[in-house]
Protein backbone atom coordinates (compact mmCIF):
# COMPACT_ATOMS: atom_id res chain seq x y z
CA UNK A 1 0.00 0.00 0.00
CA UNK A 2 1.42 3.38 -0.98
CA UNK A 3 0.94 6.54 1.05
CA UNK A 4 -0.06 9.71 -0.72
CA UNK A 5 2.65 12.20 0.11
CA UNK A 6 1.16 15.53 1.17
CA UNK A 7 4.03 17.80 0.10
CA UNK A 8 5.87 18.00 -3.23
CA UNK A 9 9.59 18.46 -3.83
CA UNK A 10 10.32 22.19 -3.95
CA UNK A 11 7.13 23.10 -2.10
CA UNK A 12 7.29 25.96 0.41
CA UNK A 13 6.28 24.70 3.88
CA UNK A 14 6.11 25.99 7.47
CA UNK A 15 7.16 24.23 10.67
CA UNK A 16 4.00 24.19 12.82
CA UNK A 17 5.53 24.92 16.22
CA UNK A 18 8.11 27.55 15.27
CA UNK A 19 6.63 29.26 12.18
CA UNK A 20 10.01 28.87 10.43
CA UNK A 21 9.60 28.34 6.69
CA UNK A 22 11.57 26.49 4.05
CA UNK A 23 11.42 24.19 1.04
CA UNK A 24 11.07 20.44 0.67
CA UNK A 25 14.35 19.08 -0.73
CA UNK A 26 13.71 15.38 -0.01
CA UNK A 27 10.89 12.98 0.83
CA UNK A 28 10.66 9.50 2.33
CA UNK A 29 7.79 7.14 2.92
CA UNK A 30 7.82 4.18 5.26
CA UNK A 31 5.76 1.07 5.78
CA UNK A 32 5.23 1.59 9.51
CA UNK A 33 5.44 5.35 10.17
CA UNK A 34 4.36 8.68 8.76
CA UNK A 35 6.07 10.16 5.70
CA UNK A 36 9.09 12.38 6.38
CA UNK A 37 10.40 15.41 4.53
CA UNK A 38 13.91 16.86 4.36
CA UNK A 39 13.45 20.60 4.73
CA UNK A 40 15.96 23.37 4.00
CA UNK A 41 15.09 26.45 6.00
CA UNK A 42 16.50 29.46 7.84
CA UNK A 43 16.48 28.91 11.59
CA UNK A 44 15.38 31.54 14.08
CA UNK A 45 19.05 32.46 14.59
CA UNK A 46 19.56 33.08 10.85
CA UNK A 47 21.53 29.89 10.09
CA UNK A 48 20.63 27.66 7.15
CA UNK A 49 19.38 24.32 8.45
CA UNK A 50 18.54 21.06 6.71
CA UNK A 51 16.61 18.48 8.74
CA UNK A 52 14.10 15.64 8.45
CA UNK A 53 10.60 16.40 9.79
CA UNK A 54 7.54 14.15 10.02
CA UNK A 55 4.53 15.15 7.94
CA UNK A 56 2.54 16.03 11.09
CA UNK A 57 5.10 18.73 11.99
CA UNK A 58 4.58 20.62 8.72
CA UNK A 59 1.92 22.78 7.11
CA UNK A 60 1.60 24.58 3.79
CA UNK A 61 3.17 28.02 3.82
Amino acid sequence: MMNDLKFELGQHVRLKTSDEEGHVVGRAEYEASEPAYYIRYRGGDGRQIEAWWGESALTEA
